[in-house]
């Protein structure tokens, strides 16, 4: 196999997970977008080690806490700093939003 057959299937399966995890997502790519963006903003309070301002946030937009909660967890959001984190490592590229934004 030569470099570019490598390279292909590299991106070929990276593909394959977006695709998984995308498929995965238990509410819109806009909601998630917005809680991100809702957990990252200037004015966010210091994280307790809690889900509270998540649970908050999807209480307000009438989601299924039951699915979006274990979910984050699934992807290393078990508070709300690690969904900053370690959910954005997972979805960021995916769903367009980047740290570096604050809206």
């Amino acid at each position: 196999m030569d470099k570019e057959q490598k390279k292909i299937l590299k991106a070929q399966f990276k593909q394959n997970e977006q695709d998984e995890v995308r498929a995965s997502i238990p509410m819109s790519i806009d909601d998630l977008k917005d809680l991100l963006s809702y957990l990252n903003r200037e004015s966010a309070p210091e994280c307790d080690h809690t889900l509270k301002e998540s649970i908050e946030f999807i209480k307000s937009r009438k989601l299924n806490s039951e699915v979006i909660i274990p979910w984050l967890g699934e992807h290393g959001g078990f508070c709300d700093c690690e969904v900053v984190y370690n959910v954005y490592d997972d979805v960021g590229d995916i769903v367009g939003w980047h740290l570096d934004e604050n809206s």
